[in-house]
Order: C-alpha cells, then structure tokens, then sequence
C-alpha cells in the first residue's frame, strides 16, 4: 500500500465514516463533565492547565491517578503536543523530557529511550497497560493520545518487562479515543524538501447518549528527508472503539504499520578515539543496505462495577510481526576509516498479553483502602534468521571514511544460521505473575501508605538457529514488593517517597556481536533484580507545577568480552541522580516544559576489576530541557515555539578512555490557526537543529556496547491541517 492509496484510503474512510446515518447533525453532542478517573484501567485523566501534558496517568495495576496521589514521578504527554510538534515517532515526544534521551538499538534501527541512564526498548513500552503488543523497533505518532512517562523501577506495578529492559522507567502509550465533537481532519505535509507527509484523522459518537466512540487515524510518508540518501516509507492504520457506561467501560483498539526505511544512516563502533562527526546531513550508509518491518497489533480491554466499591477488569491483547534487514554497521577508526561487515537478518514474532485484575475500595475505621489484585500474562514466540560476510579472522570491508564514503557491491554472504524463508523458532518466553497491594489512606486522603509485592515467574527457551533444537533455557520465579508513601501537607504539595524493584528476564547471548561469532551465542541467562529508592516533592499550583527528586537504583547486567567471545552476566551499575521537571502554563498565553536531570552512574562490579569505580557507558552527567509555547498576543491566532535540548559529557568506554562530548540543540517552530472559506486551518512551521551542528549525540545503549549515533542535521518541518 503506497502513498497515494493510503491517501486514497484515509480520505474515503473518513467521508465513510462522517456520513453515518446514526452520527447526524441534529444529534447533539454531550460533553462530559469532570470525570473522577483514579483506578479506572480504561478512562483516562484530563489535560493540565496549557493542554500539553495531562494531570495524571497509568500507575499499573492502580488503573490511573492523580499525579499528586502517585508516589512515583511521572509526565503524561498529550495528543495536542504531539500534533502541533509535527511528531513522527513517540521517540520526537521523548525529546521532550528531560529525564529521557533517545538512542538506537545495537545493530538494528530500533528507537531505544535511556531514563535514569538505563535503556527501554520500543518493544517493552506497554500499550493501554499490555505489555509487547506495541511494534518493535518505531511506533508512530499517529497512534498515539498520550505518551505516558514513568520514571523508576516498576517490576511491582507492570511485571516485569518481557524484553528485559525497564530499569529506570517505563512508558505506557493509550491510543486515541473519539470525544464528544464530531471530528474530520486532514493533514498534509513536507519534510527536509522531498518526504511527503498525508493524513486522516475522523472521529465519532455513537448512541442516544454517546456511549459508543469510533476513531480511525491513517497516515503515510514517503521519500528523502535530511539526510542524504536515506528514504522511509511508512504506512499506518488505527483505529480505536469504545464504550463509556455508567457502570461498563469498554475499549477495543487495532493497528497496523508499515515501516521500511533504504540507506538507513547507522550507528558505528569507534576504535581507541572517538572521531570528529562528519556532516549531519551526510550519510554513510551502503546503498544496499535497508530495514523493513510490517506490523499487526490489537488490544481489547473492559471493566465493570460489580458494586459501588468493586470493579473488575480485563484486557487481552497480541502482535504479529514481521521484520527483514541487510545491514553493514561500520567500525571506525581514530581518523574517520570505515571498515563494515555485511549482517542480514529476517524475524518473525508472535506475542500474546493477557490482564486482569479487582480493586474494592472499603473502610476500617479511620482507614480507607483500595486493595487491588491482579495478575498478568506475556507469551512470544520469535522465528530468526541471519546470515553474513564474517568469520574467524576477518578484519572487515574497506567503505571510505566517515566524510567520504566509498559504495561497494554486497558481498556474498559467507556465514548462514537458519532459512530465510522459513525461519526456524529460536526463543520462546513466557511471563506470569500475580500482584496483591493496599493503598491506605489515613487524615482524609492527606496521607497515602501502599504496600504490595508481585510474585512472578519467567520461562525462557532458545533453539538452534540453524535446525529449531533445544539450545539453553531456564525457568525461574522472584517476588518484588514495592513499600511507598505519599503526604500533602496542602493542596499545592506532595511529599513521597518509594522502595521499588526492576525484574528483567535474562538476556539470551546473541550470536553475532560487532560482526564477532559469540562463542556461547544462544545460551539463556538468570534473570537479574535491581533495587531502587526514591523521594521527591510534587507543587501544583493549579495552572503549573512540577516535581523535584532523588534517587538510586542499582542494576545488574550483562558483558561481551571480546577477548574470550563470551557473553555473560557479571556486572554492576548504579545510577544516582536528581531530576526536576516543571510544566504548565504559569501566564496565559505561555507554556512550559522542562527540567534537568544530575545523574553519576558507577560500575560497582565488573568482569574486569580495573572498571570497577568507572562510570558506565553512555549515561551523560547532566540533562537539561526547556520548551516554551507562546501565543503571540498582537496577532490572534500565532503561536511561537522554541526549545533548548543539552546533554552533558557521557563515558564511551569501559575503562572511561573515551568520552563523547557534551552537545545542545535548538529547535523552533510557528504556529497559525485561521480560517478560509469558513473552514479553520492550521499551518505548522518547525526547524529542529537549527544551527546546524555536527555532533554524536549518543553513545551505547545496549550493555557494554559503546556504538555512536550521529544527531539528525538541520530539519525543515511544515504542514497544513483542516477540520471539516
């Protein structure tokens, strides 16, 4: 499905659905009032003062609440930031924070987010609460009505993440629901002067009191950005139902995306310096290299008031997907040579989510409890495949320099693991577990005290690449409790603190590293369980606020040793930080968003005990973000947007040797909304990386991996939208 016909598609789609006999004019919306959503694992909190971020969000098996009821710190980004940010991916809202950095996955294109330095992977992020539903490596924006931010261990309150990320946060996505106003929009686009951008947003409600909602987004893009001689195509479909009762809700919500992108810009290995980045825009990329991955997901989730003071719930959700790349990573030499190993690779995984759970709200004298029980279900089946140009010995193709790259004819391919089409199963996983937890409230909800604990258990299995034998596994169980207290000693401040626990199932040691054969590739390790404590200050002063806190987390992890070719389990890191965020609109007509973040993280154990002291790969010092919004008071209408993104000095080897440079980036944007032929439009202007700089942005993100990720060059941005 091309850009035209899914253009095409989204226009008659939408004309389909405004034409519903059932969604005539003449039945009048109704518009909700102020909707009590703490618990509800379907009904989402309301936006904050400015609409760019929202007044609470998922806090697990609690359902949703109030930012200053959770003991944790969290930012829920809202569809409208998304929209007028020109967002293509959930990774572009993420630049936002000022606690999360975006980087790359290690040999592939997978967005991957570093909060509190540690690394989430694409496919750990939950959607609508179910974990590995979302599609792996990017999601896009379109899909998304919040982008849900949690900063912290959060084993208890999700399980534990199926991907074996998940230490310093979490990020939950909801999908778009259709409101009380009838909604036919469409958005066409243009980016770095040839990639082409449509759109389809529509919407209704249904039913004599329009319990029923439907919502359907459509989108393509198609061609060369900013970076030169890199093209993405990308497609994508969602649509989302709903029911809102008085006593059933119910939410059932399906998508599709098509995402390839030719000459992706790669990651690449530096040797004994770091080099200088070439030009931003340039791109050094073998012309034959390319990702592709096509991806279908769904989820359905209900819950009903089985009295007054009890509700149950439930959702199942799943993911079919399919991925193929040929890819050449390159190592780098001190002087900017480029030498690259060729790695082709097909995946096919299929994953099933399963949830369910009780909350009761009760008093015991002057107590108040909501006690929850849950429990929950991941399984994946995953099929793979590779081949490549690489052996013993082999020292790498020769491909220029990183500012003059040289095109070479695809070598063959010299080394096979499994059939290309029919790949053989490699991994299976599954994650069980079941949480009990108290929410007590004492002093008239001034004091909140949680207790709980999550028993889990996690089977991993690998198979033989090459013929689907039995090669490693494990079966394993942990409990993680989670200990937290929340007081507010006014209506304007929160004081909590927090013990929690990561659980993250045991890697499985890849076969290929850096275009090195691990010697023990296949084989399954325990899982790790990392420990963290935290406290902060939450102000809310109606129309701004923000949150001040503390933390430690300690995490163990795994090592590739090039030496021996052993990929093992053996190392420790901890992460010791203060983040502060703020938000709101403190003036009308002025937005905020922002904050820094302190972080010093130190390997506290190693395979090689002169690391021991170090700090770990890739966690920067320092972060800070500022972005302001501002309606331009003379001229009704414009909006004036600016941001500021600085990331501090960050480690690049192991024995600290290395070190990437701190780096800033500037965006702006402008915004216009009128109205011509009495239809409103809104035109949407944004550069990001104005000055142009040239710099690494990224170092690592997979443990002990120390790969460099080149910042995207200066980037035109402009659109136009209409309602009809």
């Amino acid at each position: 499905m091309k850009f035209r016909s899914l253009l095409l598609l989204s226009t008659a789609a939408g004309l389909a659905l405004s034409a519903a006999p059932a969604l005539a004019q003449d039945a009048q919306p109704t518009e909700l009032g102020e909707v009590i959503v703490t618990g509800s694992q379907v009904r989402q909190a309301p936006a904050y003062a400015g609409g760019q971020v929202a007044t609470g969000g998922r806090v697990g098996l609690f359902g949703s609440m109030d930012v200053m009821d959770t003991p944790f710190s969290s930012t829920a980004y809202t569809e409208q930031l998304v929209r007028n940010q020109q967002a293509i991916s959930v990774g572009d809202v993420l630049q936002n924070d000022p606690t999360v950095r975006v980087s790359k996955g290690f040999g592939n294109f997978q967005e991957l987010y570093v909060v509190r330095g540690f690394p989430v992977y694409s496919d750990d992020m939950t959607w609508n609460g179910l974990y590995g539903v979302l599609p792996r490596q990017f999601v896009a924006a379109e899909l998304v009505e919040r982008v849900e931010v949690f900063r912290g261990a959060s084993a208890f309150l999700n399980g534990a993440a199926p991907g074996g990320s998940g230490v310093g946060g979490a990020f939950n996505l909801t999908p778009k629901r259709a409101g009380d106003t009838p909604l036919n929009r469409l958005t066409l686009g243009l980016e770095g002067g040839e990639a082409l951008y449509a759109a389809g947003d529509f919407s209704r409600r249904f039913g004599e009191n329009n319990e029923w909602g439907g919502r359907l987004n459509v989108a393509a893009r198609d061609g060369e950005g900013a970076i030169d001689g890199q093209n993405t195509e990308l497609q994508v479909i969602g649509l989302g139902l709903d029911h809102r009762g008085d006593r059933a809700r119910f939410s059932a919500d399906f998508g599709w995306q098509n995402h390839r992108i030719t000459a992706p810009r790669p990651a690449v290995t530096p040797g004994t310096a770091i080099p200088d980045a070439p030009s931003a825009d340039s791109n050094f990329a073998q012309p034959w290299t390319y990702t592709d991955e096509e991806q279908l997901f769904g989820a359905v989730r209900g819950e009903f008031d089985l009295t007054d003071s009890i509700t149950a719930w439930a959702a199942i959700g799943g993911r079919s997907g399919k991925e193929e790349n040929v890819l050449a990573n390159p190592n780098v030499s001190p002087t900017g040579a480029l030498t690259a190993s060729r790695f082709d690779n097909v995946r096919e995984d299929t994953v099933w989510s399963g949830d369910i759970g009780v909350r009761a709200d009760l008093t015991t004298g002057p107590v108040e409890h909501r006690l929850v029980a849950s429990a929950s279900h991941v399984q994946l089946k995953s099929r793979n495949a590779w081949a490549g140009n690489f052996g013993v010995g082999f020292a790498g193709f020769a491909v220029g320099t990183l500012t003059d790259p040289v095109a070479i004819t695809p070598p063959p391919l010299v080394s096979t693991s499994g059939d290309f089409n029919d790949p053989e199963i490699t991994e299976r996983s599954r994650t069980a577990s079941v949480a009990l937890a108290d929410m007590m409230s004492f002093l008239d909800g001034r004091l909140l005290a949680t207790v709980g604990v999550r028993y889990q258990e996690i089977k991993t299995a690998s198979y033989s690449y090459a013929d689907g034998s039995f090669g490693s596994g494990y079966a394993s169980d942990a409990v993680t409790p989670v200990f937290a207290l929340v007081y507010k000693p006014s209506d304007q401040i929160s004081l909590y603190a927090n013990y929690a626990e990561a659980l993250q199932p045991g890697k499985i040691a890849p076969e290929v590293i850096n275009g090195e054969l691990v010697d023990n590739g296949g084989e399954v390790l325990e899982p790790f369980t990392s420990e963290q404590i935290e406290a902060g200050v939450k102000y809310d002063a109606g129309s701004f606020g923000g949150t001040l806190s503390v933390f430690r987390t300690t995490r163990p992890s795994e090592y590739f040793d090039p030496n021996t070719n052993v990929y093992s389990a053996g190392s420790e890191q901890e992460n010791r930080g203060v983040e502060l965020t703020v938000y709101g609109e403190p003036v009308e007509g002025l937005r905020l968003i922002g904050g820094a973040t302190w972080l010093e993280a130190e390997i506290t154990r190693a395979e090689n005990d002169l690391n021991v002291g170090n700090s770990a790969i890739g966690v920067p010092e320092f972060l800070l973000n500022a972005n302001v919004e501002w309606d331009v008071p003379a001229v009704t209408g414009l909006t004036l947007e600016a941001r500021a993104v600085h990331t501090g000095s960050q480690a690049a080897s192991a024995d600290n040797a290395l070190e990437l440079d701190s780096w800033t980036r500037f965006d702006a944007g402008v915004r216009y909304d009128f109205e011509a032929g009495d239809r409103p439009l809104t035109v949407r202007a944004r550069v990001e990386n104005i000055a142009d700089e040239d710099q690494w942005v990224a170092t690592g993100g997979y443990p002990g991996s120390n790969y460099l990720t080149l910042g995207a060059p200066r980037t035109f941005r402009v659109s136009i939208s209409t309602d009809f």
